[in-house]
């Protein structure tokens, strides 16, 4: 059996990395491999600083040092190449794209989905995204949820996204079919923290802070169409938590049409979780221009609405 092959990769610390973890520093230094990986290595011995096996993670790293780190191919670093699709942009400048995200199509490489992810084909579109962790990429949306998302060009601007979607300044509106008639107030906020389900580890659930780990989330929804079958709700984010839709339509016994993980039916007409991210917008993090795109729900969610009788006012979001 051969042996995989080995590189030896010079590491040269930034200004910006003095100080920092080695495991942190590197992630930043070797972006096609997870930080898990990364300590692996360093544990391992395979990371050397000044000629000295350093093998504990937690190192700091000086801007002097110089490094030296013996890589060995893995599925997720073979995943970190370029391939040629089709992308729908919707706005495309020097400094950032937004971009339509079908339904189907994973955002980040994962096991199951080493290729053919949104990350493999910003690196086809543009190869200065090699130079960006993630390629750019700032939020995700879950593979079946279809809709926008703006992916940066230039270090610096990811760095201002990533400020701006902490600061809540990137405002992101969806659609949503959720399960059954609505029921109570038009208008309904959900403000309740989520954290991975103590019952089952492939779910986010709504938790007790104060009983398990979990993060501050808030949704604003306001029922749009209502049928006896569903209902199309206007979701709002106010933070963005894995699942935080779902998890909080659950929560008012409204799940998403086609969201199996979370009680969602099945058989209307929607293979998927019927989200659809339609709005999105900030201010330009160069120009500080107030920039604001839509894009219409894909086929399959308006043939939903239209079997369902789920008529809505464009003007009402």
């Amino acid at each position: 059996m051969l042996e995989p092959q080995v590189e030896q990769r010079p590491l040269v610390f930034a200004p910006a990395q003095h100080g920092m973890r080695l495991d942190r520093a590197l992630v930043e230094l070797v972006p096609e491999f997870s930080r898990n990986y990364l300590q692996q290595l360093i544990e391992a011995g395979s990371v050397l600083i000044n000629g000295r096996a350093i093998v504990k993670p937690s190192h700091k790293v000086k801007v002097s040092d110089a490094g030296v780190i013996e890589l060995r191919p893995t599925p997720q670093s073979q995943a970190f190449k370029a391939e040629s699709m089709a992308l729908e942009m919707v706005f495309v400048d020097a400094h950032l794209l937004v971009i339509n995200k079908p339904a189907g199509l994973v955002v980040h490489p994962a096991p199951g989905n080493w290729s053919g992810t949104l990350m493999n084909g910003l690196l086809g579109y543009d190869s200065q995204a090699f130079d960006l962790p993630r390629a750019g990429i700032v939020h995700r949306l879950d593979k079946d949820t279809s809709g926008l998302m703006v992916v940066a060009r230039s270090r610096a601007v990811m760095d201002a996204l990533v400020r701006a979607i902490a600061a809540r300044d990137v405002k992101r509106q969806y659609l949503a079919i959720g399960q059954g008639a609505w029921s109570g107030a038009v208008k309904r906020m959900v403000d309740a923290a989520i954290g991975r389900d103590p019952v089952n580890r492939l779910r986010m659930a709504a938790v007790d802070v104060s009983l398990h780990p979990g993060k501050a989330a808030r949704t604003d929804f306001a029922l749009l169409a209502n049928s006896a079958q569903a209902c199309l709700v206007h979701c709002t984010l106010h933070t963005g938590r894995t699942h935080q839709i779902r998890v909080h339509m659950a929560q008012l016994k409204h799940p998403l049409l086609g969201d199996a993980l979370y009680g969602g039916a099945m058989g209307l007409g929607m293979p998927r979780q019927a989200l659809h991210a339609y709005k999105l917008a900030f201010a330009h993090p160069v120009t500080g221009q107030p920039l604001s795109f839509l894009a219409p729900p894909p086929p399959d969610f308006s043939d939903v609405l239209t079997r369902l009788g789920l008529k809505y006012n464009q003007k009402d979001i």
